[in-house]
């Protein structure tokens, strides 16, 4: 039986993952960990906070303090680390609080970790696992070969540059102290529970309400997307399998251009209204409820600074070492995760006129 530490287990990818442990490990006991900011929400969590293996705590990572007594109190002896500022516009924008929570966060865990495992050798085995993302290794071009585990770093944005650099931390914190350590770099993630900022829920709220679908640029950045599903699943192979010290690319092998991603979005935006009367009713603004074509909300429009032109991961190693391979095709991926946003309007609705983090600030302190 484990005893898991999960930070950022409120957010999109560690709620999942919570999820996936509980369902796939039930005789383990989970701690989530999350300073409850715009991106965590605790309605993620809603169908399996009642269940005794699960305990909440609100807290911030950077509390070194707090890290270490949990640690002791609930005997953790793995740490699957999410926690973490994730999205690139806004660390463009503000890069401070990426270094704070990115960078520090990340040591604030590793210290507490060495300080309980190493030092004072609480449990007899340990596995501290961190989440990263392939945005470390920069840019590709049209033929590039895909990124690997020995594809040298080369962030081009304060997110990637600042997971980049918890990814170092992590790597020396093993070769250093002896930490038992593991680091995987995930492809973009999409699926349930995913904050509507990022590009593929905010084009189906967007597509709802009938209101533009900005693309950058010529839209031909090309991202490899990987359903959140099978990237819980690759973290569970790290877990049980993986070997101390190394890392692991976890792909969706599912490359895809922006325009193109956009363009099916609003195919199935169009196909839904076509087969349910009712959504016309419940979302009158959308362009298929009037019989018009959702595609005629896509604009295009200026780059981002820094816009990396196209991401790919070789998951061979996985494959090899873990057994791991993506299951949900990014089609059927992308029509299940129209079909969750359509079935849970209350939680994205919630979400973005914060009246879900007012209950918090006033419900949970």
């Amino acid at each position: 039986m484990r005893s898991l530490l999960i930070t950022g287990g409120a957010g999109f990818i560690g709620a999942n993952f919570v999820h996936h442990w509980l369902a796939q490990h039930p005789d383990d006991r989970l701690v989530v960990l999350d300073a409850l900011t715009y991106a965590g929400n605790l309605a993620n969590l809603e169908a399996v906070r009642a269940r005794p293996a699960l305990r909440f705590v609100r807290g911030d990572i950077r509390d070194t303090g707090l890290v270490e007594r949990l640690l002791r109190e609930a005997r953790i002896d793995t740490i699957v680390h999410f926690a973490a500022e994730s999205h690139v516009d806004r660390s463009i924008h503000g890069p401070d609080a990426f270094i704070e929570t990115n960078v520090q966060g990340t040591h604030s865990m590793l210290k507490a970790a060495r300080t309980v495992w190493l030092e004072e050798r609480t449990v007899p085995r340990h596995r501290f696992h961190h989440v990263s993302t392939d945005e470390v290794y920069g840019s590709l071009g049209p033929k590039d070969p895909a990124f690997t585990e020995c594809t040298p770093y080369a962030p081009n944005s304060p997110y990637s540059a600042s997971k980049a650099a918890s990814d170092h931390l992590v790597r020396a914190y093993h070769h250093t102290y002896g930490l038992a350590t593991t680091t995987s770099n995930c492809s973009n993630n999409y699926g349930p529970y995913h904050f509507p900022e990022k590009l593929i829920p905010l084009a189906i709220v967007n597509l709802l309400h009938g209101r533009e679908l900005p693309i950058y640029g010529d839209g031909r950045n090309v991202r490899d997307w990987l359903h959140v599903s099978d990237h819980c699943r690759g973290i569970d192979r790290v877990l049980e399998r993986g070997a101390p010290g190394e890392v692991y690319n976890i792909g969706g092998g599912a490359e895809c251009q922006n325009v193109t991603l956009i363009e099916t979005l609003c195919a199935l935006a169009d196909a839904a209204f076509e087969q349910r009367n009712d959504l016309a009713r419940q979302f009158p603004d959308a362009p298929a409820a009037r019989g018009e074509k959702s595609a005629s909300l896509i604009r295009f429009v200026k780059d981002r600074p820094g816009h990396d032109r196209r991401y790919a991961i070789d998951c061979a190693k996985a494959e090899r070492e873990l057994g791991y391979r993506a299951e949900v095709t990014l089609e059927q991926g992308l029509r299940a995760t129209f079909q969750w946003y359509l079935a849970n309007e209350w939680w994205w609705r919630a979400v973005m006129d914060g009246s879900y983090q007012h209950w918090i600030e006033t419900h949970y302190r």
